[in-house]
């Protein structure tokens, strides 16, 4: 029997169609989990500097493999809108996106709820202004010349809120034009557009397979996951565990221009244990699973830290009392400096983190160490382990307990 190509080609239509949203806000809240760190070390300008070159290094080269994959490649504000609906930086409900459309060149859109300002709003004016205008002018831009290098996005209208309850919470503008100027490529695009997580080949999408195989076709007012076909579905879970890889690894390289190597891996450090116990904890919950062995197995093999699989290569295995992991010493994850690299014998606390988020009893057990691959253990203790500061900051985010809700049968959005 062929090894499996994807972690996900076991799941029913059903449950990747739950699971999609969860990947794209779980890879929303990377920032989260991370950003806390970044202003410990480098104050709120150096948090925001650290924002601007992860989204403008790693959107790019995401949002035009999602385009080749579901089929939607153009160079119209459509194409701009249906990338951001699958893109972990606008994940659906919790980034309520609407959209409009005039013509190819010009269109619009606002946001009914922002989770990111919800998050934000608490902190201060001046971290709402750092968001919403420092980081999103450059972003977004970067996000839409994926699409056409002379897209604009400018706003109508944005926070700080006046007054203070003002719906939608923002507004904005896309106009491609030929006179527009380009935004300068930024420095270190090249190492995100050249990681071998940038040209990983996944499984491609079958176009006989029932349900919906690509986004060809009209722009929808929301992306109901249910209507994709198995197989797209598959691809896009993949796609989307990139996406966030793409992004930590553009964060890594902000870090690592701001401080020394060791300093700056422990800052990543931190920020995957973070994100990694929340999105245990919210796969968990997602799926179904109770807190067992086999629980955790499931949760492992879904989670984005470890996909996708021809990425990252690891192996999860179960026992009727443990988990076993297999980490190959040599992948594409492992040359990237991506997640999977951040743990060794001596630094678990990020795996450690991932596991509590199933059950607070599961730590690493063993670590056994050989020359092409090593294995960790996990196993359950009698009493449950305190969870870890990181996952706590992470989980401040309204992101942490928000609820997706089915919103029916999408519309197509057409000029107007």
């Amino acid at each position: 029997m062929s090894e499996p190509v994807s972690n996900y080609a076991g799941l029913s239509r059903n449950t990747l169609a739950t699971l999609l949203p969860e990947l794209l806000l779980c890879g929303h809240l990377i920032d989260r989990s991370g950003m806390a760190h970044t202003i410990g070390a480098f104050g709120r300008e150096g948090m925001t500097e650290v924002a601007i070159t992860e989204w403008q290094l790693a959107s790019p080269v995401y949002t035009r493999r999602t385009q080749q994959a579901l089929r939607f490649t153009g160079d119209d504000v459509e194409t701009i809108f249906k990338g951001l609906q699958l893109d972990i930086g606008a994940p659906p409900q919790f980034m309520d996106f609407r959209y409009r459309l005039h013509d190819d060149r010009h269109g619009e859109f606002w946001l009914d709820h922002c989770g990111a300002l919800a998050d934000v709003e608490p902190l201060g004016r001046d971290f709402v202004v750092a968001m919403c205008h420092d980081i999103e002018d450059p972003t977004f831009d970067a996000t839409a010349l994926a699409t056409n290098p002379h897209a604009q996005v400018r706003p109508v209208h944005r926070p700080p809120r006046e007054p203070a309850d003002r719906t939608p919470v923002c507004a904005w503008t896309v106009t491609i034009d030929p006179a527009n100027t380009p935004p300068p490529i930024p420095e270190g695009a090249e190492l995100v557009a050249e990681s071998a997580a940038a040209h990983t080949t996944l499984t491609a999408i079958d176009p006989d397979d029932e349900g919906r195989g690509d986004y060809s076709g009209p722009l929808l007012s929301d992306i109901r996951f249910g209507d994709f076909s198995r197989s797209a579905l598959i691809r896009l879970a993949d796609e989307v565990c990139l996406q966030q890889h793409l992004l930590t690894l553009a964060f890594g390289i902000a870090v690592g221009r701001r401080t020394d190597p060791e300093s700056a891996a422990a800052i990543l450090r931190k920020q995957f244990a973070g994100i990694a116990g929340l999105t245990s904890e919210r796969l968990r919950n997602a799926l179904g699973l109770g807190t067992d062995v086999a629980a955790l197995a499931e949760v492992l093999r879904r989670h984005p830290a470890f996909n996708p699989l021809p990425y990252t290569g690891i192996r999860v295995e179960a026992s009727d009392t443990t988990v076993r992991l297999r980490f190959p010493q040599r992948s594409d994850a492992v040359s990237d400096r991506a997640w999977p690299a951040l743990i060794d014998a001596e630094h678990t606390q990020p795996l450690d983190a991932m596991v509590r988020g199933v059950n607070p009893c599961f730590h690493v057990d063993e670590v056994i160490t050989a020359d092409d691959e090593w294995t960790v253990t996990i196993a359950q203790a009698d009493e449950p382990f305190r969870e870890a500061i990181e996952v706590a900051i992470a989980k401040v985010s309204t992101g942490a307990g928000f609820a997706f809700s089915d919103r029916g049968i999408p519309l197509p959005l057409t000029v107007v």
